[in-house]
């Protein structure tokens, strides 16, 4: 059986690819373009769970020092722990490279009422 997959949107420029019932949660074009490259990050450590606005990463860019945001709650599978040593991944478009964070039992709900386009 072949997992369906489904992309979403987040305003604060996150990109969301739901694959079963994992949500890996990246760094969109526009939000890419917000920050300008991505040169520092930090990842919350020891972060079982994201609530809803909690942060996701924190991440320093040519134009902009910020907290990315979740747009849901959810439980924590795994960090893209290779962002530690390379930040720049974030830079990448490719869907591969520039994940942050995967989550399970998250309100099918919350993820549907994501925008189907880049915000």
């Amino acid at each position: 059986m072949v997992e369906t997959q489904k992309m979403k949107y987040s305003e604060n420029g996150l990109w969301i690819l739901k694959t079963g019932q994992q949500y890996r949660i990246g760094l969109s074009e526009k939000g890419q373009d917000d920050l300008g490259e991505v040169m520092f990050i930090e990842v919350p450590s020891q972060v079982t769970r994201i609530e809803k606005n909690e942060t996701v990463i924190g991440l320093e860019g040519a134009k902009a020092v910020t907290e990315l945001t979740s747009p849901f709650a959810g439980k924590v599978v795994s960090y893209h722990e290779a962002l530690a040593d390379e930040p720049e991944k974030l830079n990448s478009t490719d869907k591969e490279s520039n994940w942050i964070v995967e989550l399970t039992d998250v309100d099918e709900a919350a993820f549907n009422a994501l925008s189907d386009k880049i915000n």
